[in-house]
């Protein structure tokens, strides 16, 4: 699994994004380690991690006295259909007790299918590209760390313009 920064090559078209968050440290003795772990456990599952951003931490949004979150973005590998990565992540968040109390809720682990390749799906149990992650800075943020000029599937701007442009999550910051 590579760690890059800013001003990693294009050609992310193909590109299968992930994000990953956490404000519930579970079993873990941090958001960090356990998003650690998750990252590992994609990996396992038949998802392998190419790139990966670092951390980034954000106030719980709506309710900012909710635990702090921190999240990132994971880019990876796979010949499986979007329907069959998104039950893998569902899976996977079982696995580290992920509980769904509502929207927005407190939670161990979120894994978001963000984008397959240049895919676009409106169907009721999925949508692609996730219809909100172009509006967060804790998603594009972190993928425009990673991959600055991968293009929306829709709108084609590149996630270093979305990132400029959020409206959610704006206090978001690598670290």
């Amino acid at each position: 699994m590579e760690f890059l920064e800013s001003g990693a090559g294009s050609g992310w078209d193909g590109a299968v994004v992930i994000a990953l968050g956490s404000n519930l440290a579970g079993d873990f003795s941090s958001s960090e380690a356990l998003l650690e772990a998750a990252l590992a456990r994609l990996d396992q599952a038949g998802l392998p991690v190419l790139h990966r951003s670092r951390w980034w931490r954000s106030a719980a949004w709506p309710d900012p006295s909710a635990p702090e979150y921190r999240n990132g973005v994971a880019i990876v590998e796979t010949p499986n259909e979007p329907s069959s990565v998104l039950r893998t992540l569902f899976s996977i968040e079982a696995e580290f007790n992920r509980e769904r109390a509502g929207r927005n809720a407190p939670r161990t682990l979120d894994l978001d299918l963000i984008a397959h390749g240049r895919t676009v799906i409106e169907a009721a149990d999925l949508i692609l590209p996730h219809p909100r992650a172009h509006t967060r800075l804790f998603v594009m943020g972190p993928l425009a760390e990673i991959a600055p000029d991968w293009r929306h599937p829709v709108s084609g701007l590149t996630a270093r313009e979305l990132a400029a442009g959020a409206s959610v999550g704006c206090d978001a910051r690598a670290g």
